[in-house]
C-alpha cells in the first residue's frame, strides 16, 4: 500500500471522528495523514478545523495559512482563515477571507456569523475607544465582554480588558488574564505593564517599578509604562517625605504633602485609603477633628470596615461630642477586635450620650453652667413633683413620678455622677434663696425622698 492511500485512509478514520466530536484523535488522524502526504490542501484545512474546535485558533490559522500556500484557489479554507481571525480579533484578516469566500460564491452562508461579527465589533470600537479615554473603565469593560464573546481570543482586548479590571480594583482578575497572556507571549509588554499595574493598586510599590521598567526596554514607546512608573516613585517619595515630616512633629507641611500625593492616583483605592488615614491622624494633631472624620469617611468608604479608621473616626466624634455616631463606630469595632481600649471608648461614649440625655431631660444646652444646671433641675422638679399632682388619676401621678425621678437622675448624672442625699439638697436650697420657698411648699415629703428609685 502506498503512501498516498495510507494517507486517505488515515484522513478518512480523522473525518469520522470529528463527526464523533472526538477532535483530539481527528488531530492526531489527520497529522498521520499530512506526514504521509505533506502535499495536501485538503489534509491542513481539515487539521485547522481540529485546532479550531480545540480552542486553539492560532494553530488553526498556520494550518489553514499553509494549505492556501499549496492551493490559493482553495474557497474552503477562506472559511476557517474567516472563522480563526474573527476569534483572534483580526478584523483585517477576517475582513479579506469573507471577500474572498463571497468572490467564490455570492450567496455562500458560511461566514455569515463572521460577518455580524465583523460589523459588530466595528460598531463597538469607537465606544471602547471613547470609554477608556474618559477613564469610564466599568462601561469599556462592558463593551468589552461583549466583544470579546465574538473574539474571545483577541490578545489587545484581553489586555485592555484586565488594564480595566485593574482600574477597578479587581486585580487578581486582572492577573489572572495577564499570566495567561504572558504563558503564550512572555515578551508581551502590555502583559507585563498589567501585571505592574496590579501591584501597584495593591501598594506594592518597590515590586511594581521593575514591571514598568521592562515594558520599556522592549517597547521603548511604551507611553503607559513611563506613566505609570513616574506615578510610583512619585507616590513613594511623597509617602516617605509626609511620614518624616509627621515624626517630625511638623503636621502643617505633613499635611499638605499627604493631601499632594492623594491626588497623583484617584483610581488607587489601597494606598489612597492609607494616605487618607495618616491625614486624619494629621488633622487630629491640628485640632481639625472635623477634618479628620471626613478622612475617616473617605477611608471607610474606599476601604470598607477599616479597624483603625472606625476607632480613629468614634475618638473624634467622641471629641465633638456626637456620642451617638461614636457608640455605633466603637460598636462595630468590637466586632473586628474585643479589646479592652475599645471597650474602654465605648464605655465613655455611652456615658457621655447619656449625660446628652440628662441635659435634654432638664431642657439645657450641652454648654450649660452648674447653676444653669442646678436651676433648670428645681424648675423640672417643681413641675413634676408627686405632690403637685396627688389630685391627679393613679396614670397621671404614675407618669408625673417617672419624669420626676428622670429629673433627679439627670441632675445625678451631670453633677459628676454623684447621688444627692436630702441634706445635701436641703443644703443647696439654703444657698438659694429665691427656691426655699418652693421647696418648702413642693419638695418636702417624707414619704417621697428626693433620690428614690435611682
Amino acid at each position: 500500500m502506498d503512501a498516498n492511500t495510507l494517507a486517505e485512509i488515515k484522513s478518512t478514520l480523522g473525518e469520522s471522528q470529528c463527526r464523533a466530536n472526538n477532535y483530539e484523535a481527528a488531530l492526531r488522524s489527520y497529522s498521520e495523514a499530512i506526514d504521509l502526504w505533506p502535499d495536501s490542501a485538503a489534509y491542513y484545512n481539515n487539521r485547522a478545523g481540529c485546532y479550531y474546535e480545540l480552542l486553539d485558533p492560532i494553530s488553526a490559522l498556520a494550518d489553514v495559512r499553509h494549505a492556501l500556500r499549496i492551493d490559493p484557489g482553495f474557497d474552503k479554507a477562506y472559511v476557517n482563515v474567516a472563522k480563526c481571525c474573527r476569534v483572534l480579533g483580526d478584523l483585517f484578516g477576517m475582513e479579506s477571507a469573507v471577500k474572498k469566500v463571497f468572490e467564490a460564491d455570492r450567496n455562500s452562508t458560511a461566514v455569515n456569523e463572521e460577518q455580524m461579527a465583523l460589523r459588530e465589533i466595528r460598531r463597538l470600537e469607537p465606544f471602547i475607544r471613547s470609554t477608556y479615554d474618559r477613564m469610564f473603565f466599568g462601561a469599556t469593560r462592558v463593551y468589552l465582554d461583549y466583544v470579546l464573546m465574538m473574539a474571545p481570543a483577541t490578545v489587545g482586548y484581553r489586555i485592555l480588558k484586565a488594564e480595566c479590571l485593574a482600574y477597578l480594583n479587581r486585580c487578581h482578575d486582572a492577573l489572572e488574564i495577564a499570566a495567561d497572556v504572558i504563558r503564550q507571549y512572555p515578551t508581551s509588554a502590555d502583559a507585563i505593564f498589567v501585571r505592574g499595574l496590579c501591584l501597584f493598586y495593591t501598594d506594592n510599590v518597590e515590586k511594581c517599578i521593575p514591571h514598568f521598567d521592562t515594558p520599556c526596554c522592549l517597547d521603548p514607546e511604551h507611553e503607559k509604562s513611563k506613566q505609570m512608573r513616574i506615578k510610583a516613585k512619585k507616590v513613594k517619595a511623597m509617602r516617605e517625605e509626609a511620614n518624616r515630616l509627621f515624626k517630625m512633629y511638623r503636621y502643617r507641611e505633613a499635611y499638605l504633602v499627604f493631601t499632594d500625593a492623594l491626588a497623583i492616583d484617584v483610581n488607587n483605592t489601597v494606598i489612597n485609603s492609607k494616605l487618607q488615614y495618616n491625614r486624619a491622624l494629621v488633622n487630629t494633631r491640628l485640632g481639625f477633628l472635623v477634618h479628620a472624620v471626613e478622612d475617616c469617611n473617605n477611608v471607610l468608604l474606599l476601604n470598607g470596615p477599616c479597624l483603625k479608621a472606625l476607632v480613629l473616626r468614634g475618638q473624634c466624634l467622641l471629641k465633638l461630642g456626637i456620642f451617638e455616631e461614636a457608640v455605633a463606630d466603637f460598636e462595630v469595632a468590637l466586632t473586628l477586635e474585643s479589646s479592652e481600649e475599645i471597650k474602654k471608648l465605648w464605655r465613655d461614649a455611652k456615658q457621655g450620650l447619656q449625660r446628652l440625655g440628662c441635659y435634654g431631660i432638664l431642657g439645657v444646652g450641652s454648654n450649660a453652667s452648674d447653676d444653669d444646671i442646678r436651676r433648670a433641675f428645681y424648675q423640672k422638679a417643681r413641675l413634676h413633683h408627686p405632690d403637685k399632682h396627688a389630685s391627679d388619676s393613679n396614670e397621671k401621678q404614675e407618669e408625673e413620678r417617672h419624669k420626676f425621678l428622670e429629673v433627679v437622675g439627670a441632675y445625678e448624672m451631670l453633677s459628676n455622677g454623684r447621688k444627692f442625699s436630702r441634706d445635701e439638697i436641703g443644703q443647696e436650697m439654703k444657698a438659694s434663696p429665691d427656691v426655699e420657698e418652693m421647696f418648702r411648699s413642693f419638695f418636702w415629703n417624707e414619704s417621697i425622698p428626693l433620690n428614690s428609685g435611682r
